[in-house]
């Protein structure tokens, strides 16, 4: 691992927003707020996975990853990402280095391909990513990409986070790393209002930010730059200037909300879009930070009937949905800012959740889930947070039936499927936008296809040979050739018949 590497990481580790470091002295914080794994322990998604799905959803600049074919496959366009312009992110560009190039190195390679990505696309920038072969072989992006800046004429940003540095988390952070480095505040923008606001740690899933950005329309609010969802690269260069930070998931970017604070004042607060009341919470949080920051009182007035318009309308939508709902059992299997906002947003559906998972949740989630679930009263004793679940563990909950649904990402489908459990995505993966009160409304509608599905009572149903006592039509209209057998086992001419077709 390079110098110029180890000390970023260390950078990040000594993160002053992350809640194991608030109680620490200055020196207990350079051990770190985020455990690196050991080799071969990172199969949750490496540093540099985690740095590519961070910043890929800026869509008008040339991703190139300078590595292997295999590691732009693993990350490209996995996130359902959306885009309301341009496609340029949603190319995979690759140096796609061979055994050649790692005995000789792939510094020329990767000149070259910014120079013909530039010459071919022309892109406002071109962020270069490092990878695990690239990084042990000594390939130096930085000085390649400072060479292309000066030859080109164009922003060529490194992103030096090869995958051996760390989990998923870890790759998130050093990419908001090259973001403060190399982009945010190197750009003025071309004008600026006194409503001027910066989303960070929001991705625009299935077209999210987009069920949001009306509601601060209709409130005159500006969203000066989206890191990273819909982003463009000359709004995120001039993000300095927004006179407010919203941070969606503190896990991810949180060292971007804290360093614009540290160095243009912008102060910052985290919120959640899911659900009626925690989308109101962050209307509110928004307004009152702007208001401090120097915007008009009355913005106050303008947003509570706003909140009170829209609350309505979403209340009425889900009723009856509430009254088909109550008191079903949901199992929470996510992470980070979703383990307590969508949890807020189920109840608020009539939905019961007896669990939810807090492995990459903070300090900070873990109270709001205590809170809202009630762990610290009598009302929360059927509820628990759950550390690490196994997929073993999982199958037991469902077929035991102590969940009536999960929802969690793709990989954990399987495990509610085997179980005939009806399972629903709430991860990057999904299909449908869940954000606001528009969204709010979705997920309690899919939530409730997914219950009351028919099949689910089909595939659940014993097959013939299951049943006690067995199928009259069989018993009357046995097989041809077969003779009728007991029940609980094959004839012995259909063992042989069976036997003939193994053969």
């Amino acid at each position: 691992m390079s110098a110029s590497l180890q000390a970023k990481i260390a950078e990040v580790f000594e993160e002053p927003g992350c809640d194991i470091n608030q109680s620490k002295s200055a020196k207990e914080r350079k051990k770190g707020c985020t455990k690196q794994l050991t080799p071969g322990a990172a199969a949750g998604g490496c540093a540099f996975d985690g740095a590519k799905i961070a910043l890929q959803p800026i869509v008008d600049v040339a991703h190139l990853v300078h590595g292997p074919i295999a590691c732009e496959g693993n990350s490209w366009d996995n996130r359902h990402s959306a885009s309301s312009g341009p496609q340029t992110y949603r190319t995979g560009f690759t140096t796609d280095i061979n055994e050649f190039d790692v005995i000789y190195g792939g510094e020329k390679r990767l000149f070259k391909a910014i120079r013909e990505i530039i010459e071919q696309r022309d892109p406002p920038a071109v962020f270069v990513y490092q990878t695990c072969v690239t990084a042990m072989i000594g390939d130096d992006i930085e000085a390649v990409c400072k060479r292309a800046t000066e030859k080109f004429g164009k922003p060529v940003i490194p992103v030096n986070a090869p995958g051996f540095a760390g989990p998923k988390n870890l790759g998130n952070k050093l990419g908001a790393e090259a973001l403060l480095d190399h982009v945010i505040g190197t750009l003025e923008p071309e004008f600026t209002t006194p409503y001027d606001i910066n989303i960070i740690g929001e991705y625009n899933l299935s077209g999210e930010l987009w069920q949001i950005k009306p509601l601060l329309d209709a409130l005159g609010i500006r969203i000066l730059s989206c890191i990273s969802g819909d982003g463009r690269y000359r709004d995120v260069a001039a993000a300095h200037r927004a006179r407010a930070n919203m941070m969606v998931c503190s896990k991810s970017m949180i060292n971007i909300a804290t360093r614009m604070q540290q160095r243009w004042g912008i102060p910052y607060f985290e919120g959640s879009f899911y659900g009626i009341a925690d989308m109101s919470l962050t209307l509110r949080e928004i307004a009152r930070l702007l208001i401090a920051q120097g915007a008009p009182a009355e913005l106050a007035e303008r947003t509570e009937a706003l909140i009170a318009a829209e609350e309505a309308r979403a209340w009425e939508r889900i009723r009856a949905y509430r009254e088909r709902l109550s008191g079903q059992k949901v199992l929470l299997i996510t992470g980070g800012v979703k383990s307590w906002s969508v949890v807020s947003a189920l109840q608020e559906a009539g939905l019961a959740v007896v669990g939810t998972s807090v492995k990459k949740s903070t300090k900070e989630d873990k109270e709001k889930i205590k809170q809202i679930m009630g762990l610290n009263s009598d009302d929360g004793a059927d509820a628990h947070m759950i550390d690490d679940m196994t997929p073993r563990e999982m199958y037991a909950m469902l077929r035991e039936a102590r969940a009536d649904i999960m929802l969690s990402g793709g990989r954990s489908q399987f495990v509610a499927l085997k179980a005939r459990m009806p399972w629903m995505d709430i991860n990057q993966e999904r299909h449908h936008a869940f954000a606001g009160y528009e969204g709010m409304v979705t997920m309690i509608a899919e939530i409730d296809k997914a219950l009351f599905n028919p099949m689910w009572a089909e595939v659940r149903k014993l097959a013939p040979w299951e049943m006690e006592p067995p199928d009259a039509a069989y018993r009357i209209h046995p097989p041809r050739g077969l003779a009728q057998p007991a029940w609980g086992g094959p004839a012995p001419a259909a063992e042989a018949a069976i036997a003939r077709v193994e053969a």
